[in-house]
């Protein structure tokens, strides 16, 4: 039996304009800090002296503990940073915040200079971070971000249709009426009067 996804990379296939955006190394550290706090912490609170004076009891083991699933937490959460898009819009879930965007609120996408992710500008004056597409990731993080943009444009309202959705009937050419009568004044007098 063949692997379909590594087929499909053979072959060239394009792949998936809707695909979820996702952080690439940011996503394997955070994860591998989760796991490390876990192990860490939990091994420290198990094996940690207890005193014969009361200075560490069970209270400050579970502290302890307590700090390593907090570390964990926070990264479990920065691996969870994900852009979905959609054919309506997109989601776009940061390390504290998630939001809801329809394309026709986008109004640009920027990569470059300083930030370390994508932003979006929007029609409100407002910018979104996009934590998902991160410089980190290297060349990959240029054909996400320049793929964001595409679904921008693709999808949003600068891609309005260039004929009108009903048939309209053309309008009969009208003259144009002078009110101040056929010879207007500033008009030299016709042929016959002198």
């Amino acid at each position: 039996m063949t692997d379909q996804p590594a087929a499909s990379r053979e072959s060239g296939a394009v792949p998936d304009p809707l695909a979820p955006f996702r952080p690439r190394r940011g996503r394997a550290v955070a994860l591998g800090v989760a796991w490390a706090s876990l192990a860490v912490f939990g091994a420290i609170a198990v094996v940690m002296p207890a005193q014969a004076d009361g200075r560490w009891g069970l209270g400050d083991r579970l502290m302890f503990f307590g700090l390593g699933v907090v570390v964990a937490f926070v990264a479990w959460r920065y691996a969870s940073i994900v852009a979905v898009p959609s054919r309506e819009g997109i989601v776009v879930r940061n390390l504290v915040l998630t939001r809801t965007l329809e394309w026709a609120e986008v109004v640009r996408v920027q990569f470059g200079g300083g930030e370390p992710w994508v932003s979006l500008d929007l029609e409100d004056g407002d910018t979104v971070a996009v934590m998902a597409i991160q410089k980190a990731d290297g060349d990959v993080s240029g054909r996400e971000a320049s793929r964001l943009a595409a679904l921008v444009q693709a999808f949003g309202e600068t891609a309005e249709p260039t004929q009108p959705t009903e048939p309209t009937e053309p309008t009969p050419p009208t003259e144009p009426h002078d009110p101040r009568g056929p010879d207007g004044p500033g008009r030299p007098d016709g042929p016959g009067d002198s």
